[in-house]
């Protein structure tokens, strides 16, 4: 697609009220909201399945499983994306989703730690889709309403945030004779409700695109624009994964109660998608660039706190701030990938971008505890820094570079 085409295309929409974008921004959002809950109900959970049904050395497992599965389904669902279409693809995601609250619940009836497993990387499977709700808001938005878009979507994961704790609360023990199976069966329901709504997207035809595929993806890769946006965001997902899952072993560790590590996990949701009601507004008037360095600068202030104290205030501000940072630096990182692609690139594109960045998320999630237990808190907090500075350099010298957008 040539320039031109594509820049009339970009002010028709505008022009046009971006309503097709809009409608399928609220679509996704809602979507977001049934099917974000899923990993809450896994972190709920997993640990304590895993407890039960494995060794104590073992019992974590079932939690970084659904983070290894969300790496591995990235590419797998890009190629599925885009030989049926984002809405087929969701369709056939979610069915995805419903056999993995099966194979989790089945697990947990039948004392098989697994088979339960097994579930919790399929679920992750499944959030590889979800978590490409984001770029699928923006397929058909013009350029100025591609942050808000964006933002529209996470708000379904504030929305997520209380379904996943709630259906663990009002599920968990329908099932008598086994515990929270019950909870999981919730999961695969979750995932039927998804099906609903993404049935109501109307997202761009395959047949728009052209079958060439465009640019190789090592050419569009070795843009530096690229390098820069996948860095921001695999050091603000992964140092958000990194602490969070930290955060909680550390508050008990230091004396504090289970239910206050449970209220700065909560207050720490909060934080990660209470912002995107403005995050998109605010990129539109600072600039991508400036948002997203905005969301680095806040992790690392929120490990200078844990630097600072173990009191119950300390932990809770870390999280907070956490929360925050990740939001401006995840959706800040997520807009300019979207500058990266040409209409027929994008969802390749976007594969690789998340698979670097989740699967960075893999590997905080598995590193994390070890890491506490080896060094402690203070040290979880010290490597923050150099990953956020890194990232900061590359955002200021691609803010010099003014790289154009492709044609």
């Amino acid at each position: 697609m040539s320039a031109p085409s594509r820049t009339s295309s970009g002010m028709s929409r505008a022009l046009g009220g971006d309503a097709l974008a809009k409608r399928n921004a609220l679509v996704l959002a809602l979507a977001q909201a049934l099917g974000g809950a899923s990993p809450a109900i896994v972190v709920s959970l997993g640990g304590l399945v895993g407890q039960t049904l494995a060794d104590k050395e073992l019992a974590t497992l079932p939690v970084s499983l659904i983070n290894l599965g969300l790496a591995s389904g990235t590419i797998p669902a890009a190629m599925l994306m885009r030989r049926l279409g984002r809405r087929s693809a969701y369709i056939l995601a979610g069915l995805i989703g419903v056999i993995a609250g099966s194979l989790a619940a089945a697990g947990i009836g039948a004392a098989s730690f697994p088979l339960f497993c097994l579930g919790t990387f399929v679920a992750g499977f499944w959030g590889s889709y979800t978590q490409s709700y984001r770029f699928a808001a923006t397929d058909t938005a013009s350029e100025s309403f591609r942050p808000k878009a964006i933002s529209w979507v996470m708000v379904g994961g504030l929305a997520a945030g209380i379904i996943g704790p709630q259906t663990v609360i009002w599920t968990r023990d329908l099932i008598g004779s086994a515990p929270f199976a019950g909870a999981f069966l919730g999961q695969a329901v979750l995932a039927l409700l998804t099906i609903v709504v993404v049935s109501f997207l109307r997202a761009a035809p395959v047949t728009t695109v052209s079958k060439t595929g465009g640019r190789p993806l090592s050419e569009i890769t070795a843009q530096p624009r690229f390098i820069v946006a996948v860095v921001a965001g695999l050091v603000s997902y992964g140092l958000m994964s990194f602490i969070m899952t930290a955060a909680p072993l550390a508050m008990i560790g230091c004396g504090h109660s289970i239910g206050e590590a449970a209220l700065g996990i909560q207050w720490h949701i909060l934080g990660m998608f209470g912002p995107s009601f403005f995050t998109g507004s605010l990129i539109a008037r600072f600039g991508k660039v400036q948002v997203t360095a905005a969301g680095l600068l806040l992790i690392a202030v929120a490990a200078v706190i844990g630097l600072s104290g173990i009191t119950v205030a300390h932990f809770w501000a870390t999280l907070i701030l956490l929360g925050i940072g990740w939001n401006f630096g995840f959706i800040g990182a997520t807009t300019l990938v979207t500058e990266c692609y040409r209409p027929e690139e994008r969802t390749k594109v976007q594969a690789a971008n998340d698979f670097l960045v989740f699967g960075s998320v893999a590997v905080a999630s598995f590193s994390s505890g070890k890491l506490l237990n080896a060094g402690g808190w203070d040290n979880v907090n010290w490597l923050v820094f150099p990953p956020v500075l890194i990232a900061l350099a590359l955002l200021a010298w691609q803010k010099r570079a003014k790289a154009p957008v492709p044609a």
